[in-house]
């Protein structure tokens, strides 16, 4: 065809109708746009949550109470969590939300928000060593299920805003825009991310939510700690990095079978009761160690930033924070074990120290990453959101502690909802709904619901 047969036809100006965004960025800007409304209305949301959890620990938090008192407190908010739970509902949690995703891309019923919310902020403000980072990343996503539903939007698009959801969420707490990104997108699978179309609305979400959180909490363009400046490496931090695996790895599945067990346990308690009980027991672990309590965020600072701490303290911190986290959360309290996993690798960094001479920037920030990613199979995303606290320039060691730990913890899963992806590298719209039994509609891929199944040629036949 001449070339000036196809000057006409691309010489048609846009339809009146266009916004400006339209015609300067093309169709897909109100897409880019719902994305970038999806992160701002979860950082607001993730904002307002992390400052109710901090205006509530004023009143209820181990602080305010002696240990004596404190264990009646913690024992009637279980009480209280447990007849929430019972009229409310079931608050849900995070693998009910990965499968969703993988299911049906985003949630169909976002109503147990409604108990997640008060039953989780009571429980962490009141001093469960259960972190915020779960009931606050189901919340943010629920919000991008619940766009997307709102607008319509297909199976694959729903999955892509509840992804940016879970990604704003993350960035609120850890303020580490880049691996809250990867990091949403890691912990749906067992082997690294799968979901590559959703990567840059991760991205795109975590900065927007972020960048809502630092301007309502006004804590500025920093992380959630704080730690001292690394100088040089050398070879023998990379060595750090491979032993930081290994000891991630164990702590990992000592989580992991220690909170199987404490199931076991509490499914032989009424529902109602279990949450009681479970305070209680948290109130006696704080009389062996106060780590026992809270969810580690200061702790992890205080550790980061203390030039000596007493190894025998923190080896029983640990021992304490890790049999009271997975004992809390087997017994009805809604909470994540991140961040309390973030606060074994750094004082087991800290002690490594004490004891082994190695750097101790270096062996704090490997064995967080590492414990971490030995349950949630983060390697990317924990090995970034470690080095925008601590320096990128503990990238290599940070980086192979978590591949090391992710080999070595491969059979072992906390998440039983994590898999891989299935289907194509996109499903079109015309497969979702093939696959929920009605007709295509047409819109999808049109070489797809048009072309006929390829057969498989008899043994012996050419191709022609």
């Amino acid at each position: 065809m001449p070339w000036f047969g196809s000057r006409r036809r691309r010489a048609r100006t846009p339809a009146p109708q266009a916004g400006f965004a339209s015609l300067i960025i093309g169709e897909s800007a109100r897409w880019w746009c719902l994305v970038v409304a999806v992160g701002l209305a979860c950082g607001l949301a993730g904002a307002g949550y992390v400052e109710a959890m901090r205006g509530l620990s004023h009143v209820l938090g181990p602080s305010q109470f002696t240990q004596p008192i404190d264990l009646a407190v913690l024992t009637g908010i279980g009480a209280l969590i447990g007849l929430l739970t019972l009229t409310l509902g079931n608050p849900g949690d995070v693998e009910l939300l990965v499968d969703n995703i993988h299911v049906t891309g985003a949630r169909s019923d976002i109503t147990d928000l409604r108990s997640l919310i008060p039953v989780s902020l009571l429980g962490i403000a009141s001093g469960s060593p259960a972190g915020p980072e779960a009931p606050l990343v189901q919340t943010t996503g629920s919000i991008g299920s619940w766009i997307s539903r709102r607008r319509g939007l297909g199976v694959s698009e729903g999955r892509v805003l509840t992804i940016t959801g879970m990604a704003a969420g993350f960035a609120v707490l850890f303020g580490a825009p880049i691996g809250s990104g990867v990091f949403a997108l890691e912990i749906l699978h067992r082997r690294g991310l799968q979901y590559y179309e959703a990567l840059l609305p991760a991205a795109l979400g975590a900065l927007s939510g972020w960048v809502v959180s630092i301007g309502i909490t006004g804590l500025g363009f920093r992380a959630i700690w704080h730690f001292p400046t690394v100088g040089g490496l050398s070879a023998l931090d990379l060595a750090v990095g491979i032993g930081a695996g290994c000891v991630g790895a164990v702590v990992a599945a000592a989580f992991t079978y220690l909170s199987k067990l404490w199931r076991r346990v509490f499914r032989a308690l009424p529902v109602l009761v279990r949450p009681a009980v479970g305070g209680l027991a948290l109130g006696g672990l704080a009389f062996a160690s106060p780590y026992a309590l809270t969810f580690g965020e200061g702790q992890v600072q205080s550790v980061a930033s203390a030039a000596k701490v007493v190894a025998a303290t923190l080896v029983v911190g640990v021992i304490v924070k890790l049999v009271a986290s997975s004992m809390i959360l087997s017994s009805g309290w809604r909470g994540g074990f991140i961040i309390p996993m973030f606060f074994i690798g750094a004082a087991l960094g800290a002690v490594s120290h004490d004891w082994l001479g190695v750097h101790r920037e270096v062996a704090m920030a490997a064995l967080m990453a590492a414990t971490v990613v030995g349950v949630t199979k983060t390697p990317l995303g924990s090995t970034l959101v470690v080095a925008e606290i601590a320096g990128l320039r503990l990238l290599p060691p940070v980086l192979l502690a978590s591949l090391v730990a992710l080999f070595l913890t491969s059979r072992i899963s906390m998440i039983e909802t994590q898999r891989q992806r299935e289907g194509a590298f996109r499903r079109s719209r015309d497969e979702a709904a093939v696959s929920e039994g009605e007709p295509p509609s047409g819109d999808g891929d049109p070489d797809r619901s048009s072309r006929p199944p390829r057969r498989r040629p008899a043994p012996g036949a050419t191709a022609s």
